[in-house]
């Protein structure tokens, strides 16, 4: 997968701007809040329609303007695709593939795969479960539509049950409709627990790999899923997840009334990352701490490339500058095969890096 084009209008601070990418290593280079990561922001929407660091589509668009544009040319499953994505503050946003709009973001699942890394990332080991759900859902989204559709779902039902809960004091009739909207979020929670169980059992046959590697077989990475204590075995089909979200659900539904909160469903589960045995959230070093971070993402791309036959578009955001040269020289060894993004300060020179383009930004242009 390779994305040879970009054109953005004002997106973030580039008012316009238009790139032909090589298929192996971009250098992306500058002084720091001139819009470098703002690009690899840009080509990673391109494969989900989703931000890393912005919860509404607005915050993508120049301030003083209505409107923002993305559209990127794209080589994929062996042939051109051209993705546009237009944003519009305060009217939503619209998605087309080869000039075709697309009723939801999960049709550009299969189109350009990115994986991407960035110095918040160090967040998916040292903050709440919230930070590894993220993870895992933004990986899964772009391999299985279907996921895509069943996470969206449970979202709008999340929010419909926790107005019930929030609001039933005051208008008690609405208990009525609370079963309904636990039946349903636990149908399609079932889907939810089921895709991301077998998503964590690929990462557990990459990511310990990764990281024994990364710290010269010094430390070992453990990796496990944790959901509702109902179910033993989360990979199982979803018909047979339900009944025991449904088991869950009624153990905690005097519970939910009372505290007016949603308390059961996939919505509070976590990937449990241990490091010689001891839980990294707590006693990772940041040292360890990138390391794990960077062997998930690493893990992520090398599942995309077994899945797809094709390796995904790895974005690696201000990462190799915060590596000794051992560590740099195995992450470049280890990405070798398939389009690079790389950030980095004008000063930096990265060593090891053969072939491919470089880019000066410079107060969101291209120099």
């Amino acid at each position: 997968m390779i994305v040879k084009h970009l054109e953005l209008d004002f997106f973030r601070n580039y008012a316009h701007l238009e790139a032909g990418f090589d298929d192996r290593v971009n250098l992306i280079y500058g002084d720091n809040a001139q819009g470098k990561t703002n690009l690899l922001e840009a080509v990673a929407y391109l494969s989900a329609a989703r931000s890393h660091r912005a919860r509404y589509d607005k915050e993508m668009i120049m301030l003083g303007v209505d409107s923002a544009f993305i559209k990127g040319l794209v080589f994929s499953r062996n042939r051109d695709f051209s993705l546009e994505a237009r944003l519009f503050r305060g009217r939503g946003r619209q998605l087309y593939s080869n000039g075709v709009r697309l009723k939801t973001a999960g049709e550009l699942a299969g189109v350009v795969h990115t994986v991407l890394f960035c110095p918040e990332d160090l967040s998916l080991i040292r903050a709440g479960a919230a930070e590894r759900r993220r993870f895992l859902d933004g990986a899964i989204c772009q391999l299985r539509p279907r996921y895509a559709q069943a996470l969206a779902e449970y979202g709008r039902l999340y929010e419909h049950k926790t107005r019930i809960l929030r609001d039933w004091t005051e208008n008690p009739s609405l208990l009525q409709t609370l079963d309904d909207f636990s039946l349903r979020m636990a149908q399609t929670g079932a889907v939810i627990i089921h895709y991301r169980a077998h998503f964590v059992k690929r990462l557990q046959e990459h990511a310990p790999t990764i990281h024994s590697d990364f710290s010269g077989g010094r430390e070992r990475l453990e990796l496990s899923y944790e959901t509702v204590s109902t179910i033993s075995d989360p990979k199982q089909p979803p018909q047979e997840l339900l009944p025991l979200l449904l088991e869950h659900q009624e153990r905690h539904r005097k519970a939910e009334i009372d505290s007016r909160q949603c308390l059961s469903g996939p919505h509070k589960d976590d990937l449990s990352v241990t490091i010689g045995g001891q839980p990294a959230k707590t006693y990772a070093s940041q040292g360890q701490t990138r390391t794990a971070a960077l062997s998930l993402k690493l893990a992520q791309r090398e599942i995309f490339q077994e899945e797809t036959g094709e390796w995904p578009v790895l974005l690696l955001d201000d990462v190799l500058s915060e590596l000794d040269s051992r560590r740099q020289a195995f992450v470049l060894n280890r990405i070798r095969g398939g389009q690079v993004f790389i950030t980095c300060c004008e000063e930096e020179k990265l060593e090891g890096l053969e072939g491919g383009k470089a880019f000066h930004i410079q107060n969101g242009r291209l120099m």
